[in-house]
C-alpha cells in the first residue's frame, strides 16, 4: 500500500530547515463578517441592484447589513481593488459612471476575455455539464416569457449561472477570476439593458445562448465564439441607444 503520508521535516531536502512560524498567526474562521458583506455587496453589483455613478455610504451599508463600520470598509476595499467600485478623492466610494468609451472598452474585453474561456472549456464539457445549460436556457425562456411579469432577478441569475456553467469548465484559475471582475463592472450595465430590453423588436439572450449549445454539442469553437459575442454586443448595444 503506498504511504500518502507528507514528509517529515528530518526527510526534507539536506541544507534546509524547517523554519518556525509566525507568533502573530491566529486562527482561520471559516466564515467571517467581513466575507458575509463582500459576498452580499457583490451579488449586489452583478445583479446590478447599485445604479451607474451611485455613491456608496460606509455607514448607510453598515446599518443595513447590521454590522460595524469595519466590515464594510474592508469589502468596499477589496471591490475597489476588483475595479468594481471607484474610490472617490473625499475618501467616499462609487459605483463607476458610464460613457461610450468605457462601454466599449468592458464589451471588446468582455468578447475577447469570455471568448477565450469558451474555447477552453468547450472539449471539457461533459454531457451532464451540457444537459445543465440546457436546462440554464429552458428556466430563461420561461422566466422572460411574459415580460410584463417577468422576475428580473430569475432572469439575471439565469443568464449569469449559463455563462459561468460554461466558464467555470475553462480549467483556468486566472481567466475565471478576471471574467466575474468584468461581470461586476457590467453588472449595473447589464440590469440597465434589461430594463430597456424590447421584446418585440430584438433577439432575446435564450436565443444566443441556444445558438451557442448547438455550436457546442457539434463541437464548433469557432460558432460558439460567434454566439457568445453576438449575445454580450446585444446588451452594450441597448446601452449605447441610450447615449444617442
Amino acid at each position: 500500500m503506498t504511504d500518502t503520508r507528507l514528509p517529515s521535516a528530518r526527510a526534507s531536502s539536506p541544507g534546509r530547515r524547517k523554519l518556525p512560524l509566525p507568533s502573530g498567526l491566529g486562527q482561520v474562521r471559516p466564515d467571517t463578517v467581513q466575507d458575509q458583506v463582500y459576498r452580499e455587496l457583490r451579488r449586489a453589483l452583478i445583479y446590478g441592484l447599485f445604479d451607474p455613478g451611485q455613491v456608496l455610504g460606509i455607514q448607510d451599508l453598515a446599518d443595513q447589513f447590521g454590522t460595524s463600520t469595519m466590515p464594510v470598509r474592508d469589502a468596499l476595499s477589496r471591490l475597489v481593488t476588483e475595479q468594481a467600485l471607484e474610490a472617490m478623492p473625499n475618501r467616499s466610494v462609487r459605483v463607476p459612471e458610464v460613457n461610450l468609451d468605457r462601454l466599449e472598452d468592458l464589451r471588446r474585453a468582455r468578447v475577447y476575455i469570455e471568448g477565450l474561456a469558451l474555447e477552453l472549456a468547450l472539449p471539457r464539457l461533459s454531457p451532464a455539464d451540457i444537459a445543465e445549460l440546457d436546462a440554464s436556457i429552458q428556466f430563461y425562456e420561461r422566466t422572460t416569457a411574459v415580460p410584463e411579469a417577468m422576475p428580473l432577478d430569475d432572469a439575471l441569475e439565469a443568464n449569469r449561472a449559463f455563462h459561468f456553467g460554461i466558464y467555470e469548465r475553462a480549467g483556468s484559475p486566472v481567466l475565471l477570476p478576471i471574467i466575474e471582475s468584468l461581470w461586476l463592472q457590467s453588472g449595473p450595465l447589464v440590469r440597465a439593458a434589461v430594463l430597456a430590453f424590447d421584446h418585440a423588436s430584438v433577439i432575446s439572450a435564450p436565443r444566443y445562448h441556444a445558438e451557442m449549445l448547438v455550436a457546442i454539442r457539434a463541437g464548433e469553437v469557432a460558432a460558439a465564439k460567434v454566439a457568445l459575442g453576438l449575445d454580450i454586443d446585444r446588451t452594450f448595444a441597448i446601452l449605447k441607444e441610450t447615449f444617442r
